[in-house]
């Protein structure tokens, strides 16, 4: 079916059918096109004003029409800030007569407005323009330099630059300057990916602007002048005329007949809109009587009254509201932003606590032991110690690698943190046509008055040539086929087979065009097009479900194949024909057309055996079409035969009744061979996985159940929910989950399998029309979130964004799949908007993905959703023991135990941002682990990036024996050389005294805590590795999951390790840094000794 057309940026026309289906070029039976990677580059493209416009513009349309249905404009006797879908609900200007528009807005129609009125109300209301967004640049640079951990790495960095100089004067350490250098560095590195991610938004308002005219036609003072359109005030008297774009909102209060408007910058949809004096709908945003800022005057002339102005227009109100509605943060980011809170609170709690130490306890007693820049020194230490700095480099690497295995697999992922945040769904809410089934139609069978044949039958009876009357049935089925059509075949595949040939177009009337060929080779779809000449045609909507087309039969032959017996046809009749949904037509036939040839009254039993052969079909599977047509005699038709005025418009609208029922026709569009099993993973993956389609209940029902979405013979209906069912009474859905031998560290609960959930009903399945949808209150609402499998049929755009409200409403996290102009306030609604490849421009950026091929890639997207939360737990369990606790702990051992510092402060800084990073990045290039679709979804309130008992085995286990093993090693170091730890610990001052100590020099006593210190930061960084090792595998033993070789294979770690390694050569070995940053090379034995305790760290953990 012809359907609401769109073009893409490229040029290419799309249309879309009954559940949003995509125009492609069928040839034969292919499989769905792969897109080229030109196509996939424009996929990625920056999004576009005018698509955010289009798709706030959606949004709120739906959110009006919704609250008119509804009455849900609740008037509460608290102020608060108007939304601005109940601002628009309440809009009443379209209602009222001229009359009453003129006296509202304080104008005349003759006279417009005087001067002195225009400059008082331009005074008042301000000039014609959209303003630009405030810029809150301050604002924004606090947020880039000083976000996440920056806030703590800025005062770690001023504190080491202070503690250089002046507070280091007269003997400034280089190594204070140095830490505040590296520090800084972070922070401006932070701040420009911050600011580069935040810079695209700055040009959408701009372009808004661009589409806004600069003047216009105004009545003044009696007279019809050109003023600049931003002093347009409400009252002005505008005309317009084609070509014009509007200036600002107008109501229309005079029209011309062939009046018409493009409102796609709005809409996203090319269908010109006739223009009207009297509202068309009780929406402000839909009614004809509106004309809007922005939009185009495409043919005709038109009076209206200036109803708004600048941003309260509606292109103003929109433009506000797209730029100043900010993505919501993804479950990831909610958890990063957690994370930062736990870390940021333990660093500044421990750090005060040592400064109030210092200040109460060593300074007073051990005045010469820490001077206060040391004391600065040593809480910043203690910041460093805490804020793994590599983490959020850790994170963008590790969604920009997922985001490009996932393209491997046919998913574009557009916003990378969305990524994890798939891992986190629990409701799959899918279309039908072309995602679940292969999109491939062809009619299996018709009917013939009130008996139904197959396509062989059919083809029989136009082949014998014994039947006359039942060969015209058929005729008229035919050219029903032909002539109420929106696509066609592509010339350059003429010559070949019918199966092989091309067709543009729907796939609805793609199949049905095919059939309508097969009937007769010898006059053909071409021959009877060409004997016909197009006069009207309303293209096929999700709303109207229909598509009308009126011709006028040019040729002879063409007018004595549709003549019946009882009706002849003039040169000068039209035939009016119409297809669509059954249940939507068949209220508007009268008559219907038996196998014989005879048109006979449509009877009540008539009717029965036509809706029994609909079930039948239906419950096959098969999506139903009912062809009808209606002869126009010459004097019905309307004196204005212009056919682009819109009073022509309503008169084919009356005229689409008292039709005469040609046939139905059966179309069956095969399920995809791997629907089934994606189902069943989704299932086995914790996922209620949703059917919403636009197709007639029961075929839906059948596909379902063919596919594995119902797995009951019976489903519910809105029957069984109970409209007086108290919200506290309807019991909730828990999956039902068994416990597995292995347990999980950093899990809150064990391994977790899914089996069969239960809403604790008999039955687990819902059937839902989206009429039925209109009539649900809270309590039933409640009811249907808690079914674990729900077919919704004959579903709109707006009913789709309701479904996900109300799962989101619950807590659900919902992904929802979609392709059409209309879905896409559904696909941005949505947690995960996942829109396929062959879609709109405007779906496309709504998604947060894109499939580029089979509906099945989004299983390997789940997969590495669920992946990217598995690795980044991973990498934390990495970081914190030697990027954490082992840093906090010399600290606390130098403040609390008149110790020297075990590992300086400039080695605390290259284990976090340097030898640890390597590492972290190799580890999210870990692969999925066993079991990680068996898993249920995420719980985001429950199941954290950072909880307890993931923090006991970063700090209490494998920090612990990094940090005791790392102590041991630098004590081990000092005794060897004369100073046993009974004379380090407590020494306080006496260590540092410039005459030296047991013996040594002041000089050599600094070299023999450098070195101890180098032999600290060694074994960190070689303990490390066995952590890495170890970290890598949260479920699997390290024999299970073999980095070397095998499945799990992950050779990027041993490059870290070689990688990490280089950084601590340098650091140790290179002059430059043993003169300034207090470094030393370390003793052989010592390289040596780490691995023992790292091969324990990799035992402890297996035994564990």
């Amino acid at each position: 079916m012809s359907a609401q057309n769109t073009k893409l940026t490229d040029g290419t026309n799309i249309q879309f059918s009954e559940p949003q289906g995509i125009t492609v070029l069928q040839e034969g039976h292919r499989g769905n096109r792969k897109l080229s990677e030109d196509k996939i580059k424009r996929l990625r493209r920056t999004p576009s004003a005018a698509s955010h416009t289009i798709i706030a513009y959606r949004t709120l349309s739906i959110t009006v029409s919704e609250n008119q249905t509804q009455g849900a404009l609740n008037k509460s006797s608290k102020k608060k800030k108007q939304d601005l879908s109940e601002d628009l609900s309440k809009a009443d200007y379209h209602k009222l007569s001229v009359e009453e528009v003129t006296q509202r807005y304080r104008t005349t129609l003759s006279l417009g407005l005087d001067t002195q009125q225009a400059t008082k109300r331009l005074t008042e209301y301000g000039k014609n323009v959209i303003s630009p967004p405030p810029s809150n640049w301050f604002r924004k640079l606090f947020g880039y330099f000083f976000g996440g951990f920056c806030g703590l790495l800025w005062f770690a960095s001023i504190i080491c630059y202070i503690s250089w100089k002046p507070l280091g004067n007269p003997n400034p350490a280089p190594v204070n300057l140095a830490l505040a250098v590296i520090l800084m560095f972070v922070i401006f590195l932070q701040a420009f990916f911050n600011a580069w991610q935040d810079w695209s938004t700055s040009r959408v308002m701009s372009s808004i602007n661009n589409m806004l005219p600069t003047q216009t036609l105004a009545l003044r003072d009696g007279k019809l002048i050109t003023i600049d359109a931003a002093h347009l005030v409400p009252g002005d008297i505008v005309h317009i005329k084609m070509g014009n774009k509007i200036p600002a909102d107008l109501r229309l209060i005079e029209v011309s007949d062939d009046l018409k408007f493009d409102r796609s910058i709005l809409t996203g949809e090319s269908d010109a809109i006739p223009g009207t004096i009297e509202a068309t709908d009780d929406n402000v945003l839909e009614s004809h009587n509106i004309a809007m800022m922005g939009t185009h005057c495409l043919n005709g002339t038109a009076t209206g009254i200036v109803v708004s102005t600048g941003d309260n227009t509606m292109m103003g109100k929109i433009a506000r509201l797209s730029l100043a509605d900010p993505n919501a943060r993804t479950t990831l980011q909610v958890e990063i932003l957690r994370f930062v809170i736990i870390i940021a609170t333990l660093s500044i709690s421990v750090g005060v606590t040592c400064i109030i130490v210092w200040a109460a306890w060593l300074r007073v007693d051990y005045p010469e032991y820490l001077s206060l820049p040391n004391a600065l020194i040593d809480v910043i230490s203690v910041i460093v110690a805490f804020v793994p700095e590599g983490m959020p480099v850790a994170v963008t690497l590790c969604l920009t690698l997922i985001a490009n295995r996932m393209k491997k697999n046919s998913v574009l992922c557009k916003v990378l943190t969305t990524v994890e945040t798939l891992g986190s769904v629990n409701v799959l809410c899918s279309d039908k046509t072309g995602t679940l089934t292969e999109n491939k139609m062809f009619v299996s069978g018709a009917s013939l008055g009130v008996d139904d044949y197959d396509i062989a039958g059919v083809q029989e009876i136009m082949s014998q040539n014994t039947d006359s009357n039942s060969i015209y049935s058929v005729r008229q089925i035919q050219i029903v086929s032909a002539l109420c059509n929106g696509s066609l075949f592509d010339k350059n595949t003429a010559n070949l087979e019918l199966s092989k040939r091309g067709v543009f177009g729907d796939a609805t009337d793609c199949a049905i065009l095919r059939f309508g060929e097969s009937l007769d080779s010898s006059y053909n779809i071409e021959a009877i097009r060409s004997e016909s000449e197009k006069v009207f045609e309303i293209p096929f909507n999700s709303k109207n479900k229909w598509m009308l087309t009126i011709c006028n039969p040019i040729r002879e032959r063409l007018r004595e194949y549709i003549d019946s017996p009882a009706n002849k046809l003039s040169s000068d009749d039209w035939v009016l024909f119409c297809k669509g949904a059954p249940d939507v037509i068949l209220k508007k036939c009268s008559r219907i057309l038996l196998t014989d040839g005879t048109e006979e009254e449509l009877t009540d039993k008539r009717i029965e055996r036509l809706l029994e052969i609909q079930t039948k079909w239906a419950t096959e599977g098969k999506r139903v079409l009912l062809l009808t047509r209606r002869f126009i005699k010459s004097a019905e038709k309307p004196e204005n035969c212009n056919t682009g005025t819109s009073s022509f418009t309503s008169w084919a609208t009356s005229m689409n009744n008292s039709l005469v029922i040609v046939g139905m026709v059966a179309i069956v569009d095969p399920p995809r061979p791997e629907s089934a099993d994606t189902v069943k993973i989704c299932r086995g993956a914790g996922i209620r996985f949703y059917m919403v389609t636009g197709d007639f209940p029961i075929t839906a029902a059948a596909i379902a159940r063919e596919i594995g979405i119902f797995t009951t013979a019976i489903p519910h209906t809105i029957k069984d929910l109970d409209p007086s069912k108290k919200m506290d009474e309807v019991v909730k859905y828990s999956p039902k989950v068994f416990y597995s031998q292995s347990t999980d560290v950093e899990s809150n609960d064990d391994t977790i399998s899914v089996e069969k959930g239960g809403y604790g009903t008999s039955c687990r399945s819902l059937l839902l029309s989206g009429m039925e949808m209109i009539t649900l209150n809270d309590a039933q609402w409640e009811q249907v979130c808690q079914y674990e499998e729900i077919v919704f049929a004959r579903t709109s755009p707006d009913q789709k964004l309701r479904i996900i409200k109300e799962f989101q409403k619950r807590e659900n996290v919902v992904a929802m799949t979609g392709d059409g102009v209309n879905d896409a306030p559904s696909l941005k609604a949505a947690d995960v908007g996942v829109a396929i490849g062959g879609g709109s421009d405007v779906a496309i950026e709504a998604a947060d993905m894109v499939l580029l091929d089979k509906f099945s890639s989004i299983i390997s997207a789940i997969e590495n959703g669920r992946l990217v939360f598995d690795n980044l737990k991973k990498v934390i369990v990495y970081l914190l023991p030697a990027g954490s606790w082992s840093e906090l702990w010399p600290v606390l051992v130098n403040i609390f135990l008149g110790s020297p510092q075990t590992m300086s402060s400039f080695q605390m800084i290259i284990i976090c941002v340097f030898t640890d990073l390597c590492p972290s990045m190799a580890l999210m290039m870990e692969k999925p682990e066993a079991g990680l679709l068996t898993r249920p979804p995420r719980r985001p309130k429950e199941d954290r990036l950072a909880n307890g008992r993931l923090l006991l085995q970063a700090y209490g286990f494998i920090g612990l024996m990094e940090m005791l093993s790392s102590m041991f090693l630098f004590y081990l170091y000092m005794s060897m050389n004369g100073i046993p730890p009974s004379k380090v610990f407590l020494s306080f001052s006496n260590l540092n005294s410039p005459d030296g100590y047991m013996g040594y020099s002041a000089a050599e006593i600094t070299q023999l805590v450098n070195t101890a210190q180098s032999v600290y930061f060694v074994n960190l960084v070689i303990c490390q590795w066995g952590n890495v090792l170890s970290a890598r595998t949260r479920r699997l033993s390290i024999t299970q999951a073999n980095p070397l070789w095998g499945p799990n294979q992950n050779l990027y770690l041993f490059a870290a390790m070689i990688a990490s390694l280089s950084v601590a050569l340098i650091i140790l070995y290179v002059p430059v840094f043993n003169i300034y940053l207090g470094t030393s090379p370390v003793p052989v034995r010592f390289w040596f000794i780490p691995f023992g305790w790292s091969i324990m760290i990799m035992v402890m953990d297996e035994l564990r």
